[in-house]
This record gives structure tokens, sequence and C-alpha cells, in this order.
């Protein structure tokens, strides 16, 4: 007898639909193809192994408001999270910064591809840097993160709210309607755009956000074969330092309405850390640092978003609710 040919994909990727994350659907998708050849054959009937299913989410839809006041971070994984749990895809592949601390129950995420360039990119056509900004400069920026770092080295400086994708954001400038934008270095390098960037703001100077520059894929937790073709394509050095800030921002209770930013970096099994808090005004900054064990590195971020709490004081995190 015959076996029928399958009518129906091995793995569907649900994603959001910005070139940015379509650009991170392709490389996960190639990087599934490497590792498994039953994945990497032609289509039958019509048919791919890998399909890529494009979702919009209400972060997507909504781009008049800062996210802050729209519901922060779960509004570009909510509704991917939804197909998962309905059936629709089998894996989500999402910006980890995007991605909230909690996961809905039945989801996990088992694999954080290799991470990019985590440092904030400078986008200007009248300035090298923002140092060399005149007073008065306006910056358009949909993260409060980044507001509040400029606004805390550079207090004359304006900064306004500024969303949209890459492009969008690009063209913006072009027409002047902000001085400059920052973005990040991974996503400009992702979708080839180097050739855009002003110049890179190290992290001395601006501390990332949580998990910039990585990519992550959710599953269900009950999908056996979906964590069998995710588990090589994990990056064990990425996933241990993306786990330590998240756990930072978990305890800080941080999200779109909270500027707080983090970074591990590795050298061999030795972690270092680094976190602060900032007032979205920029006028009062706490920071900290540790190094010790990767083993450690979750408690780490613990004992220090713990000590910037502690330096804060009460009334600090009002804002988070305003």
């Amino acid at each position: 007898m015959t076996a029928k040919p399958n009518t129906h994909p091995t793995i569907r990727i649900g994603t959001r639909g910005s070139p940015l994350a379509l650009a991170q659907t392709y490389e996960t998708r190639e990087r599934l193809a490497a590792a498994w050849p039953d994945l990497a054959q032609p289509p039958v009937g019509g048919v791919d192994p890998v399909e890529i299913e494009v979702i919009k989410t209400t972060g997507d839809m909504v781009l008049d408001r800062p996210l802050s006041e729209i519901g922060g971070k779960g509004l570009f994984t909510r509704e991917l999270d939804d197909a998962m749990l309905d059936g629709r895809i089998r894996i989500a592949v999402h910006s980890m910064k995007d991605v909230p601390t909690y996961l809905p129950d039945g989801i996990v995420l088992p694999c954080i591809l290799p991470r990019e360039d985590v440092r904030d990119a400078f986008i200007c056509l009248k300035a090298k840097s923002i140092a060399d900004l005149p007073a008065g400069s306006v910056i358009g920026s949909s993260s409060l993160r980044r507001g509040a770092q400029i606004l805390n080295r550079r207090p004359d400086l304006k900064v306004v709210n500024f969303r949209g994708n890459v492009q969008t954001r690009m063209r913006k400038l072009e027409e002047g309607v902000v001085d400059a934008t920052l973005l990040a270095m991974a996503g400009m390098r992702r979708l080839g755009l180097q050739q855009h960037i002003t110049g890179s703001i190290e992290t001395e100077d601006m501390l990332p956000a949580v998990a910039q520059g990585a990519i992550g894929i959710t599953c269900r937790a009950d999908d056996e074969d979906a964590l069998r073709y995710l588990a090589p394509l994990n990056c064990q050095d990425s996933f241990d330092r993306v786990t330590a800030e998240r756990a930072f921002l978990t305890k800080l209770d941080g999200s779109c309405r909270t500027p707080i930013a983090a970074l591990a970096t590795l050298d061999g099994d030795t972690m270092f850390f680094r976190g602060l808090i900032v007032s979205p005004d920029g006028k009062a900054l706490h920071s900290t640092s540790r190094t010790g064990s990767r083993a450690d590195g979750v408690a780490m971020a613990i004992d220090a978003a713990e000590e910037l709490f502690k330096a804060a004081g009460p009334g600090f995190f009002d804002f988070m609710t305003s």
C-alpha cells in the first residue's frame, strides 16, 4: 500500500509581520533545516515541511501611543500565544526584549538563538553622537529605557514617542520629524541596514534592554516533537545570559512602564552582571554590578535587583502605575 504524502507542515512557525520579525523567523527556519534534514526537504504536494504564519498583534496595530499606555510587552506576544495554545502554530519566534517575564500556562521558552550585538545604534543626519547634538534637539524613541538614560546625561534634549518599524522611523528621520533616533544594533544588522547607523553607543554609556539582541523561540510545554526540534538550536551561553537578565527584570516587576536595563556577559563560567533603574525624566538613576559563577547568575541578578529596589526607596516605582 502506498503511503499518502504528508499534507500538513511538520512545523508551522508563528511570527509578527514586521520586516525584522520576518528576518528573525527566516533565520530560525534556516537553522531548523540545517539541524534536521527532514525539515530541509522540498515541498510535497505543495506543502513545505516548515511553514510561516504571520499573525498581527495588538502592538503592531496601535502605533499612535506609547506601549506603556496600551498594555506593555504582552502586546507583541499575546496573539502568538493564543495561536499556539489553539494549535494553529507549533512554535513562535520572538525578539526576547518584547517577551513578558511570565509566560502563559502551557507555554515554555526552551531556545535562545546565538545573541547578536546588544548595543544601541545612534541614527542621525546632523550629528555623530548624542554628545554632539545641540541643546533642544529632539530624539525620537519608543523606549522609556533609552529616553530616560538620554535625559540623565543630556537633560537639555527632548525625547518624544516614536514608534513604527525600522523603515518607518528612517523615513520620519529623513523628513525631519525628529533630529535623531535610537534603534537596536541587532535589528539593523539583521535587516542589512548598517549603512544607516551613524554610530554605536557603548554599553558603558547606555545599558541595553533586558535580552536585547536575543531571539527566543517558544512552544507548548507538551509538544515533545517541537522541543526535540528546538534543542540543537539553543545557544547555552545566550540562554544563561538572558535568563539572568530576565530574573532581574522579574524581581523588579519590570514592564514597558519601567526604565530598567541590564546586561549579563560571560567569560567562560564567570558571569559579569550590570543593572540599573532610572526615573522616566532621567533625574534619578541607580546602578549596580555583580561578578560570580555562571551557575549563580540568576541569584546574582535577583540580589542586584533587591539592592536597587532598596536604594531607590519608597515612591520610586510609583510611575509604574501612574
